[in-house]
């Protein structure tokens, strides 16, 4: 797994290396642009405050600034996040390595809508749960949290595709499982639709929140 550094030497041809990957329709990086879109398409036309968990060059959420939502994002590569500001100038870019939590400049934010798209993978198990449960505590009532990346809905169809891709399939990343986050977080709505045999987007709502725009529904 590349560190900061090695995605500050990767940054600049970033975008051509994700290219080959899905273009050849390989582990990891099928349907990426199609995971972008579908992230895309869940949050467009609904503006607010929005966080950006490791954006990168800024691909995706560079869209969304245009169309006037307030982005905040967090990336832990330097030269990453010197691209992002050239195309996104009055956005909050902090330079930040999300492994270890969130930075202290979030402290007593909140957010309608926290992103993450090709990042949440580099946290072990553990670790994503805790960062979960982190992001709930600021995420606005009504908001949501949605993760695009190499994700499935069971193990067991990680463990196919691990098995198929076993000569470059990458020990040091960890990728989500649908039905474990459920398991584990039981009091959220959490949504999952698989883009790609190796990718998916899921979607962490509070399940209070649904349950009242479910009334509403009902009441009008």
């Amino acid at each position: 797994m590349l560190d900061n550094k090695g995605f500050d030497l990767w940054a600049d041809g970033y975008g051509e290396s994700v290219k080959l990957s899905e273009e050849s329709n390989e582990y990891p990086f099928a349907g990426y642009r199609d995971i972008l879109n579908y992230v895309y398409s869940i949050v467009e036309g609904k503006r607010g405050s929005l966080l950006d968990i490791g954006f990168g060059t800024g691909v995706l959420t560079k869209k969304l600034y245009d169309e006037g939502y307030k982005i905040t994002g967090i990336d832990f590569s330097h030269r990453m996040v010197e691209i992002a500001k050239e195309k996104m100038p009055n956005a909050n870019l902090i330079c930040y390595d999300f492994t270890k939590g969130l930075p202290e400049e979030l402290k007593g934010k909140s957010y309608d809508w926290i992103i993450s798209t090709y990042a949440i993978h580099h946290l072990t198990d553990d670790e994503k749960l805790n960062f979960i449960n982190e992001l709930l505590n600021i995420l606005n009532p009504y908001g949501a949290i949605v993760f695009g990346d190499v994700a499935f809905e069971t193990r067991e169809a990680l463990e196919q595709v691990r098995k198929r891709y076993s000569d470059i399939w990458d020990e040091d990343e960890f990728y989500l499982v649908a039905e474990e986050i459920k398991r584990k977080l039981p009091d959220k709505e959490i949504q999952f639709a698989e883009i790609s045999f190796c990718a998916g987007v899921m979607i962490i709502k509070n399940k209070i929140w649904c349950a009242y725009q479910e009334l509403q529904w009902i009441i009008t």
